[in-house]
C-alpha cells in the first residue's frame, strides 16, 4: 500500500464543538469561510512489502488525488455541502491501476432560525475528543474506502459519510443533536465511483448527543447510540484545562454487546457491559510543539492470553478478526498506548513537523510514523516515512508492510 500523509487544517468541525465556540451559530461561522477548495497531489513511494511466503519484496507505487471541498448558500437559511476525493495508484510502473472515489459529504443543510440546523443527505458524522482512539465515534465502521494515510486525524476527515437526516438545536453554551441513519444496502460492495451504502447504512441507527458548557475550562458531551438489532451504547467525552500549557482529555462509551471476536465471527457471544476508553494530555510549548500521550482501552477486545493463542487455534478466524477489527477501526486487543507530536514552523518558517507511534501494550508491537511538510501560499511538499515492528501474529508485526517513504506535492487552486 503507499504511504500518503495527507495533513491540513481539518474541513469540518464536530457541529456541537461549533455551537459552543461561538456566539453565534455554527451556521454563521461557515458562512464567514471560503465557499471552495480545490487541491491536486501527486505522491511517489517506495516500500518493503512481505508476501505470502514471509519474504520481503521492495514495491513502488505511485498515487495522484483530487480533494474538492465547496460550502455554497442556495437561498436564505439553506446551504449546500460537498466534499469529494478520488484517489488513483498505480503499482509495478504504472502497470496497475486501481481508482477510487470517496463522497465524503453531499448534504444540505437548512437553518430558518439561529437556534435549530436541520442537514439532509451524506455526513460524515464523528464524535470524540481523544486523538489515536475514539470510543463514542460510533459511525467511524466500514467508513474508510482508501486508507491513504495512518494519521488519525486525516483517516478521520477522509472518509465516507453516511446517509442521514441531523438536526440540531442551540442555547447560551448548550446543544442538542439528533440523528436517524437508515439502512439502505446490504451487504457492503466495492464500486470504484459509486459509494458505499452497504457499508455505512447497513442497519438503522440513531445518535443523541448533548453538549454542555459548564464552565470556560470544562466542557462535557454525553452520547446515546442505538444500532439496529444491537443493545444502546453510552457515551461521554471531557475535557479540561489544566493550565495555561496542558489539556486533559477523556473519552468513553460502554453499553451490552459481545466481544469483538464473536462479532467477526457471526456469533452470538456473551453480551457484557463492556466499556472503551481512551484518556490523556496535550502539552504545547510557546515554541509552537505539541505533544500528546494517550491512554486507550477496549474492552470488546481479546485479552492477552486470547489473543497469543488465536492464530495457533484457528489461522483462518485470526485472519478474518484482524479485517474486522480493521474495518471498524477497533483495537483487536485491550490495552494500547499513543504518543502524537507536531512541531508548527520547526527551526524556520513554514516547516512542520508530525510524529506519531502506536504501541499495542499486549503484544508489544509498534507503529512509527514522521512527516515533514514544507508549506508555500499555494503548494506544500511532504517526506514521510512510516515502520511496522513486531513478532509475526502481533498486531502490527502481521502487517504487510515493514517500512516505507513518500514524497508528495499538492497545489491548492
Amino acid at each position: 500500500m503507499a504511504l500518503a500523509l495527507l495533513a491540513g487544517a481539518s474541513w469540518a468541525e464536530d457541529p456541537d464543538e461549533a455551537a459552543l465556540s461561538l456566539p453565534g451559530s455554527a451556521h454563521q461561522a461557515a458562512e464567514s469561510a471560503r465557499v471552495w477548495q480545490l487541491f491536486v497531489e501527486g505522491a511517489a513511494a517506495h516500500a518493503q512489502i512481505r508476501n505470502t511466503a514471509l519474504a520481503e519484496e521492495d514495491r513502488s507505487t505511485q498515487r495522484l488525488s483530487v480533494d474538492l471541498q465547496a460550502d455554497a448558500t442556495l437561498a436564505s437559511g439553506l446551504r449546500a455541502m460537498l466534499a469529494d476525493r478520488v484517489d488513483v495508484g498505480w503499482q509495478h510502473r504504472f502497470e496497475q491501476r486501481k481508482s477510487i472515489n470517496t463522497l465524503k459529504e453531499a448534504y444540505l443543510s437548512w437553518q430558518q432560525r439561529n437556534d435549530v440546523i436541520v442537514d439532509l443527505g451524506y455526513v460524515n458524522q464523528y464524535s470524540g475528543v481523544a486523538f489515536g482512539y475514539n470510543p463514542t465515534d460510533f459511525f467511524r465502521e466500514g467508513a474508510l474506502r482508501s486508507p491513504v494515510s495512518v494519521d488519525p486525524t486525516i483517516i478521520k476527515k477522509n472518509r465516507q459519510g453516511s446517509a442521514m437526516l441531523r438536526g440540531q438545536m442551540l442555547w447560551d453554551g448548550a446543544s442538542l443533536t439528533a440523528l436517524y441513519s437508515p439502512a439502505l444496502s446490504d451487504p457492503p460492495s466495492s464500486p470504484a465511483y459509486l459509494p458505499d451504502w452497504g457499508a455505512t447504512n447497513q442497519r438503522d441507527r440513531g445518535l443523541l448527543i448533548f453538549s454542555k458548557r459548564i464552565s470556560e475550562d470544562l466542557h462535557p458531551q454525553w452520547l446515546l447510540y442505538k444500532n439496529q438489532g444491537a443493545s444502546p451504547q453510552f457515551g461521554m467525552n471531557l475535557t479540561k484545562l489544566i493550565n495555561d500549557a496542558t489539556v486533559a482529555y477523556f473519552e468513553w462509551s460502554g453499553g451490552r454487546s459481545p466481544l469483538l471476536l464473536a462479532q467477526a465471527l457471526g456469533q452470538d457471544g456473551d453480551k457484557a457491559f463492556r466499556n472503551r476508553i481512551a484518556t490523556g494530555l496535550t502539552y504545547t510549548t510557546s515554541h509552537k510543539l505539541s505533544l500528546t500521550f494517550e491512554y486507550q482501552y477496549n474492552g470488546a477486545g481479546l485479552e492477552k492470553a486470547q489473543w497469543d493463542a488465536l492464530p495457533r487455534v484457528s489461522l483462518p478466524a485470526y485472519v478474518r478478526y484482524r479485517q474486522f477489527a480493521q474495518s471498524a477501526q477497533e483495537m483487536p486487543t485491550r490495552h494500547a498506548a499513543f504518543f502524537y507530536a507536531t512541531w508548527q514552523d520547526m527551526l524556520v518558517n513554514h516547516l512542520d513537523l508530525a510524529a506519531m507511534v502506536r504501541r499495542n501494550s499486549d503484544d508489544h508491537s509498534r507503529l512509527s510514523w514522521i512527516e515533514l511538510r514544507y508549506r508555500w501560499t499555494h503548494d506544500e511538499i511532504t517526506w514521510q516515512c512510516q515502520v511496522d515492528s513486531g513478532d509475526l501474529f502481533s498486531d502490527y508485526g502481521a502487517s504487510p508492510l515493514r517500512k516505507a517513504w513518500e514524497v508528495s506535492y499538492r497545489h491548492f487552486f
